[in-house]
């Protein structure tokens, strides 16, 4: 059975679109059919173009696509939406009123209104919802989260998580200039509220919630601006709904840091390290210190993790392949559905809607937090 998508936003010369478009191709036999790729008309149709769209099917407005794509026959499946921040609700909302599945970047939408509301229409119209977390897409995520479901290292003491990159240092240095990705990110009208908490904050508080099984009860943070209107820098306590502490930090002004996603889980019969820019390795430790570097690909690896992994170790998996995972699971649920079969848990091992929504919760804790003078704030 052939799976058609389209997708909101991402035009040639767009970052993530390329991502998503790559990811899916790794994924899957799933054929681009349609389109609303940038708001320049050019770049829109040079995208169409460049990927052998139909030119009836290359639309100038989001809105004349899903209402003209809910007509045909060969309707798309999924609607992959990579748009900026502040246009995530109003596309998910209209492409979900006409009965499409949705495949959405992070974080949600800019309200915790808009994010319950996008969940209800979710539920009520049985929407297949996939928000592109990514991280939980890596192989050796997935084996971290089955070691702790195995209580290899016990019960759970604390989490420390950070995600410290250096590639907007150059909004300290006063260096911003031109219309690049920088430029939005920094821009409430384009990111809302928050600027490295959306982007990467939430990265940190999905990714633990998925490994850990932990739910956060309450937060205090505080976020540092550094002059501009949003935040490049932020600490952040958690307090769990078992008790336990977690301490997360986030940073776009971290020299000496590209993308360094770490995850860092004790508990009481051992630890497990968890390093993005290392993905095939996790690291545990046990109770009488000794560590072990487990890899990606070896016999001793079970579970999940084993759905996706594809490549044998010493092959590196990398920031596509994590991707694809996500894709390769979501388009496997996609044709189950289709197909009137009953969906198993596994098949929904990807992050829904709903994580989508405790996301926001998350950002807008965190932004009221630090506005109270770092108080405590529940979720």
């Amino acid at each position: 059975m052939k799976i058609r998508y389209a997708m909101v936003g991402g035009d040639l010369g767009a970052f993530i679109g390329e991502i998503h478009r790559k990811a899916i191709n790794l994924a899957d036999d799933v054929k681009l059919v349609s389109g609303c790729f940038s708001r320049d008309y050019n770049k829109n149709k040079q995208t169409g173009e460049h990927y052998f769209i139909d030119a009836s099917r290359i639309y100038k407005d989001y809105k004349t696509m899903a209402l003209e794509e809910a007509k045909k026959e060969d309707r798309p499946d999924f609607i992959v939406i990579v748009t900026p921040n502040n246009t995530h609700y109003s596309i998910a909302k209209i492409f979900m009123l006409n009965g499409f599945n949705i495949v959405c970047e992070k974080p949600l939408c800019f309200t915790v209104l808009e994010a319950l509301e996008l969940e209800k229409i979710a539920k009520e119209n049985n929407i297949l919802f996939g928000v592109t977390y990514t991280y939980t897409g890596y192989s050796m995520v997935k084996y971290m989260q089955q070691l702790i479901k195995d209580d290899k290292i016990g019960n759970i003491l604390q989490v420390y998580a950070e995600y410290p990159q250096d590639w907007l240092i150059s909004a300290l240095n006063n260096e911003i200039s031109g219309p690049g990705l920088e430029i939005w990110r920094m821009n409430k009208e384009f990111s809302g509220i928050t600027n490295a908490v959306g982007d990467i904050g939430t990265h940190i508080e999905q990714t633990v919630k998925y490994v850990t099984g932990l739910k956060i009860k309450r937060l205090l943070a505080i976020v540092n601006r550094f002059g501009y209107d949003l935040d490049l820098n932020a600490n952040i306590l958690v307090e769990y709904n078992n008790g336990v502490i977690g301490n997360y930090w986030c940073s776009q002004i971290a020299l000496g840091h590209p993308n360094g996603f770490k995850i860092r889980v004790y508990g009481n019969k051992g630890s497990l390290t968890w390093f993005q820019e290392t993905p095939d390795y996790l690291e545990f430790a046990n109770a009488d210190g000794i560590k072990s570097k487990l890899i990606r690909g070896a016999s001793y690896v079970y579970g999940n993790c084993l759905n996706v992994n594809k490549t044998p170790k010493g092959h590196p998996e990398g920031y596509h392949e994590a991707f694809a995972n996500i894709y390769k699971t979501y388009v496997k649920a996609l044709r189950k559905q289709k197909n009137n079969q009953t969906l198993l848990p596994e098949d929904l091992d990807f992050p829904n809607i709903t994580d989508g929504v405790e996301g926001v919760k998350f950002i807008h804790a965190v932004i009221k937090s630090d506005k109270d003078d770092s108080v405590w704030i529940n979720l």
